[in-house]
């Protein structure tokens, strides 16, 4: 039986409703009715943007005062089309209550504490997700966060996963990856994490998220 497990945040324990319909939904807050095409333009160049590789070079991940000046500055690329909007995105994007657990979450992590094996959160972020799983009372269920602004390197380098592994005090040998990206999650086996676990990241708020299915294959 694995000693640990580490599970990705985004879309893999936690879900955030899709960018199109919070740019939606804050526009309408704002008094303006956006047509679905006007939003989803919105989003689209909001995803372009970060995705650049000069943006990304920026090092968001590694640098907690970077990812919040870029997301604000990212997110207020709308504000061209709906003043207010960019703040609006970025507060969205950061409430750990807009953060939701898949309806399996809590259920994977207690199975898995019962069974006394460690869990760990490893994340590519330049924000403290602690307060997300605080927010939704399963924080206790975690020994340790990894998150790539905090220990200085990013999914999908080996050098990040020997640090979760690390901070879990097992080796990777003996330690499985829960995630959603097959590039970076998928890429744990390049640092000898034994077994990897991939889940949809498309599933839907509050349904279950195969959280459940993964935890019996590893327990075994």
């Amino acid at each position: 039986m694995f000693r640990a497990v580490l599970f990705d945040f985004g879309y893999t324990l936690f879900g955030h409703a899709p960018g199109v319909d919070v740019v939606t939904r804050e526009a309408h807050a704002l008094g303006v009715a956006l047509p679905a095409d006007r939003a989803t333009a919105i989003w689209n160049d909001i995803e372009d943007a970060a995705a650049d590789p000069d943006e990304v070079a920026l090092g968001r991940d590694l640098d907690a005062a970077v990812w919040r000046s870029r997301w604000r500055v990212l997110y207020g690329r709308a504000d061209a089309a709906v003043p207010g909007l960019g703040p609006a995105l970025d507060r969205s994007f950061h409430d750990p209550l807009e953060w939701q657990p898949y309806a399996d979450t809590a259920s994977a992590l207690a199975a898995l504490a019962a069974a006394g094996v460690a869990i760990g959160v490893a994340s590519n972020t330049g924000w403290d997700i602690r307060v997300v799983f605080a927010a939704h009372g399963v924080a206790s269920y975690v020994r340790a966060f990894t998150l790539s602004y905090e220990c200085g390197t990013v999914k999908p380098a080996s050098s990040f996963f020997h640090a979760a592994c690390d901070a879990l005090g097992v080796d990777a040998s003996d330690t499985c990856m829960v995630g959603d990206d097959r590039t970076t999650d998928g890429r744990a086996r390049d640092a000898g994490v034994a077994e990897v676990f991939l889940v949809d990241p498309h599933t839907p708020l509050g349904a279950p998220h195969g959280l459940d299915q993964a935890v019996a294959a590893i327990l075994g």
